[in-house]
């Protein structure tokens, strides 16, 4: 049977079984621990949030041991401090007094500290005719000492886990760099596949994606993460093994194909002149790319809008009226097909920037028949470049696919 180990607490403080066990425990503790005391207190700081701390009880902590005159916590020795509320708050930098209750009972409460009350409450030593202490009222500091090497077990515990935490945070970082930049770069150079679904997964993977995860989810996006990146490249794989690489000019051309040879999208001479022009020989035709970009006009845009609906839903008020809403509403589209920025330009250079908002909207009331929308683009310009492509055929055999055939007529 064990007797003199527990002490309760003065006033309303109310005494628990876990103070019971807590008091229980130190008094079995080895009495010959002896430990540096800023050790210890780094070792609770690291663990903080694992004892249930707060920054404010560290601060409270840090005060109470610099009551303690050594820098070793020896429990051969008495290890009890008995500083007033208000040397405790000085030192504590000024916190309330409000404040300073409620972090030392959560120090109490995390099996830190030990109260040692006297009858009235009072903190005060008593001492011997030699002027050392014989019985002090206060706070026992033992408990660090006995439990010094588990507390520094769950600091190494807690470094650990910041360390992993830290890891799988990058490899998420990079795993997901990897998907956005393979999914762009297939879709730049045309790879064949459906890519939209493939970036629709990992939006969504990213969706899910807490604001504030822990280690388990973010190992659980990084799980979702590597798959979806490994099937990009398995992809990717094959569509390289499957192609034909020729020289740098076929690998830049191959994406630029269309599935169906009779489609609208067939590159035609702008006109039988220059059909002529062409079987005469090209050097002509090239020599004067300006002269057959002045021969593009702009076309109605109603007759546009006929053709390609579908650009309409882009415009700046979610509808077509003027010109400028057509280019606004070409821009938006651009990016959403995957153009690049560059390709654009050439066009709106190469056809005016009526002209190739128009070949945008074409491009979207099609675009599931094309492979690259960026490379297509660029397909245009240079042919438009060389006087050899009609964007009112495009436009007239739209028409006729969408069924207005009065419209095509006139």
């Amino acid at each position: 049977m064990q007797t003199g180990h527990v002490t309760t607490p003065f006033g309303r403080r109310s005494m628990t079984l876990a103070l019971v066990k807590g008091q229980l425990a130190v008094a079995d503790a080895k009495s010959d621990a002896r430990v540096e005391k800023w050790k210890v207190f780094r070792d609770i700081s690291e663990a903080r949030e694992r004892l249930g701390l707060q920054d404010r009880a560290l601060a409270v902590l840090d005060a109470l041991l610099t009551f303690h005159p050594d820098n070793e916590l020896d429990t051969e020795h008495g290890l009890v401090v008995f500083p007033s509320n208000a040397q405790l708050s000085l030192r504590a930098h000024g916190i309330t007094e409000t404040t300073l209750r409620r972090q030392l009972a959560a120090l109490v409460n995390a099996g830190l500290i030990q109260r040692r009350d006297s009858p009235n409450g009072k903190r005060f030593a008593r001492r011997n005719r030699d002027g050392e202490i014989d019985i002090a009222y206060g706070f026992d500091l033992t408990p660090l000492a006995v439990r010094s090497a588990e507390l520094a077990l769950l600091a190494q515990d807690v470094v650990a886990e910041r360390m992993r935490f830290r890891k799988v945070k990058e490899a998420l970082t990079i795993c997901r760099r990897d998907v956005r930049k393979l999914i762009s770069a297939a879709l730049e150079e045309g790879v064949s596949g459906d890519w939209e679904a493939v970036e629709a997964v990992y939006i969504g993977i990213l969706a899910r994606h807490p604001r504030y995860p822990s280690r388990l989810q973010v190992e659980a996006t990084l799980d979702e993460m590597q798959l979806l990146r490994d099937e990009v490249i398995n992809r990717l794989d094959l569509q390289l093994e499957s192609t034909n690489m020729n020289g740098n000019d076929s690998q830049n051309d191959r994406h630029i194909q269309n599935s169906k040879p009779e489609s609208i999208y067939e590159l035609e001479p702008s006109s039988e002149k220059e059909q002529g022009e062409k079987s005469v020989g090209k050097q002509q035709a090239v020599s004067e790319p300006k002269a057959k970009m002045g021969e593009i006009k702009a076309f109605p845009l109603g007759l546009v809008m006929r053709a390609c609906p579908q650009i309409g839903d882009y415009g700046p008020s979610g509808s077509v009226s003027q010109w400028r809403d057509l280019m606004s509403a070409a821009v938006v589209v651009r990016s959403m097909l995957g153009v690049s920025a560059s390709a654009y330009e050439e066009a709106c250079e190469a056809m005016g920037p009526e002209n190739a908002a128009v070949a945008i909207a074409c491009i979207l009331e099609r675009s599931n028949m094309i492979n690259s929308a960026g490379g297509y683009l660029r397909d245009l310009t240079r042919r438009s470049e060389r006087g050899e492509f009609s964007l009112g055929r495009m436009l007239m055999a739209l028409l006729r696919v969408n069924g207005d055939h009065q419209a095509a007529a006139g």
